[in-house]
């Protein structure tokens, strides 16, 4: 709807769309916060790379299947192709590359998350003078509420050693890829098309980690049926409709609001190895949760 219109000019279905915009990020978020626990299963079976590689290669196979199944739209441009491909190695060869290089290279996953988690705040503070986004001074205390939330839930998991330094410098790449992505694509591919779009992403993060994963070594593949299911899920849920949903959202939302979600994500996995894997959770990561909720809520606040 326009600004200023008045409310009788209100399309019939803009409560559905309302309703729709208010259902996905609960969606997303839950989906997303698997990824933590599916690693559990499948690293176990295979190199982080290696897991990283079949999984872009199979889902941008997937993706163009489908876009061309149910006629998506095509870039019509090498331009247009070449911005959806910035934004694939960017979210998922920088990003996901990066998390898993952290961790292989020693880095606790709550140091990673930790890091990871001021992703809100660095595209709060770029997308001012980057997309003309401001947020207003409550919206700034929600970002700062929703780290110090994710500290408390993660503090446990916390391990201050300087002395991993690549593990380190590759969990500030996650942080830089994640962070650049969202800007960009909401900058240059705001309107491309969710089906063709991931298959594009998928392909150019494929091209960019086969190297690497050839240059690391394959590694031997357990094809045992805990991985294969893990496997799927990774793929179907995690790079087909996760990924969906979060470029759905940032083409119709500010990068900032769509960035305050990953706050919610740990607390969200953190519950699930709680039930999942008897994984410890005090009292300090409960009243987390909180925090994290109340900061995400004065982010989105309108």
């Amino acid at each position: 709807m326009a600004d200023g219109a008045a409310p009788a000019t209100r399309p019939p279905n803009a409560p559905a769309d309302n309703n729709l915009l208010r259902s996905v990020p609960v969606v997303f978020v839950l989906l997303w916060a698997t990824g933590f626990m599916v690693a559990k299963y499948a690293i176990p079976y295979a190199a982080p790379f290696t897991i990283l590689t079949i999984r872009f290669a199979i889902a941008s196979a997937m993706m163009a299947a489908i876009g061309l199944i149910f006629g998506a739209r095509w870039p019509r441009s090498l331009t247009e192709f070449g911005h959806i491909a910035v934004t694939g190695i960017l979210l998922q060869a920088v990003y996901l590359g990066g998390c898993y290089a952290a961790i292989y290279a020693g880095l606790p996953s709550g140091m990673v998350a930790l890091i990871a988690g001021l992703q809100p705040i660095v595209t709060a503070a770029l997308a001012g003078p980057l997309l003309g986004e401001r947020l207003r001074p409550l919206q700034w205390l929600g970002a700062g509420l929703g780290f110090i939330g994710l500290t408390m839930v993660i503090w446990h998991k916390l391990v201050f050693d300087a002395g991993h330094f690549w593990a380190l410098f590759f969990a500030f790449v996650q942080l830089a890829g994640i962070t650049a992505a969202t800007l960009y694509q909401k900058r240059f591919s705001p309107n491309a098309d969710l089906k063709s779009g991931a298959a594009i992403q998928y392909a150019a993060g494929t091209i960019v980690l086969l190297p690497v994963m050839l240059y690391l070594g394959v590694g031997e593949i357990d094809w045992q049926p805990e991985f294969i299911v893990a496997m799927i899920w990774i793929i179907v849920v995690l790079s087909g409709i996760s990924i969906a949903l979060l470029t759905w959202m940032i083409q119709r939302g500010a990068a900032s609001k769509v960035a305050s979600l990953f706050y919610l994500t740990p607390p969200v996995a953190a519950l699930g190895g709680y039930f999942m894997f008897d994984e410890r959770l005090d009292a300090l990561a409960f009243c987390g949760m909180g925090v994290v909720a109340l900061g995400v809520a004065l982010v989105n606040r309108k």
